[in-house]
């Protein structure tokens, strides 16, 4: 609701979206909620509803639904205390520096600056009741114990709030992350040789690329994975399996990714 004002009052041609994920009885009337308040500032409007099933990663599900609906250029309302959180969902699941980066600023998150604190107060100043999405209590989430008890416990052992702290430790983060996938964009992934011979955080994100390449999943391979590619490179195995019916072969100094025959 506050990206939605802001944008309006940026002079932005705006589109407001509502994505209804059918989780919960009543959802669908939250989008007439979204209507009115866009109507009333002069924005556009759209519903869409996806399919999300429950079960497992229900929260990651949901969220790959969403944005397919939304498309890459969305405009999305991430704040400061969300970027934060981000970060140690991410370390926690024993990511590198790019996850560590966490969300990332630019067009996609123009209020990324913004604590959630003050975006409430943008709703308050142009009295719009903001509807609070239930889900975002559930202890089921991990991200709901870090918002809700992780965070504000490291804030009492440190006495300080530690959002600022840890935005700015992300953007550091970001330096690094970019400019060892810069390094790593001048390797051939595919020449063990030149693997071998470049800095090993290098050459790991080099390998990470190439096997993103042409995937649909979401999060890198994983440092187990790429230390087995590793192995293949310093000629200690020949192939390993890289998940998703694929392997990586080496012959005769260089590596290509093999489709396997499902099980």
């Amino acid at each position: 609701m506050a990206l939605l004002v802001l944008a309006v009052a940026a002079g932005c041609e705006v589109t407001a979206v509502h994505v209804d994920h059918g989780l919960r009885p009543g959802s669908e009337s939250e989008a007439e909620h979204v209507r009115v308040v866009a109507e009333r500032l002069g924005a556009a409007f759209r519903s869409e509803t996806v399919v999300v099933e429950p079960g497992p990663n229900l929260e990651a599900r949901a969220r790959t639904a969403r944005h397919a609906v939304l498309g890459s250029d969305a405009a999305l309302g991430h704040t400061a205390d969300d970027r934060a959180e981000t970060l140690i969902v991410n370390l926690l699941r024993g990511a590198g520096p790019d996850g560590l980066a966490s969300i990332r600023p630019g067009v996609r998150h123009p209020i990324l600056v913004l604590r959630r604190s003050e975006t409430e107060r943008v709703c308050e100043l142009e009295g719009i009741e903001p509807f609070i999405d239930p889900s975002n209590v559930d202890p089921m989430f991990v991200r709901n114990r870090i918002r809700h008890e992780a965070l504000p416990l490291l804030a009492d052992i440190a006495g300080r709030d530690l959002v600022p702290i840890l935005d700015r430790q992300a953007d550091v983060f970001s330096s690094v992350a970019d400019f060892v996938k810069s390094e790593a964009a001048e390797l051939d992934p595919t020449d063990s040789r030149a693997l071998r011979e470049a800095p090993e955080a290098v050459a790991h994100v080099a390998l990470r690329e190439w096997l993103r390449e042409g995937t649909t999943e979401r999060h890198p391979p994983d440092a187990a994975t790429i230390e087995r590619v590793m192995a293949v490179v310093r000629g200690e195995s020949i192939a390993t399996d890289v998940g998703g019916n694929r392997r990586v072969e080496r012959t005769s100094g260089k590596l290509r990714i093999v489709t396997t025959p499902k099980a």
